[in-house]
């Protein structure tokens, strides 16, 4: 066989499952009482957004998008720096 043809299989097959699991909403934690924050979360690492392009987990393009949301323990979003409870 062709050694490219094996080469790009197999780089798809590696990356195929990370694109199609990056597109899936982040169901809230089980094993404690959670809250959204938003404005706090890092590029790629939002569970997801209010509106705009990254409504989807990891998508965020910008560091402490206003827009982008994580999950964080009740109560720890308004003691975290740029955090808030609803979208910016």
């Amino acid at each position: 066989m062709n050694k490219r043809f094996i080469v790009a299989a197999a780089f798809a097959a590696a990356i195929a499952p990370t694109m199609l699991s990056a597109q899936k909403p982040v169901p809230a934690p089980k094993n404690f009482k959670a809250e959204k924050c938003y404005g706090i979360a890092k590029a790629g690492k939002n569970d997801c957004a209010a509106t705009g392009n990254n409504s989807c987990g990891g998508t965020s393009k910008l560091n402490s998008d206003p827009k982008a949301w994580i999950y964080v323990p009740e109560g720890y979003c308004e003691r975290i720096v740029g955090g808030s409870k609803t979208p910016r």
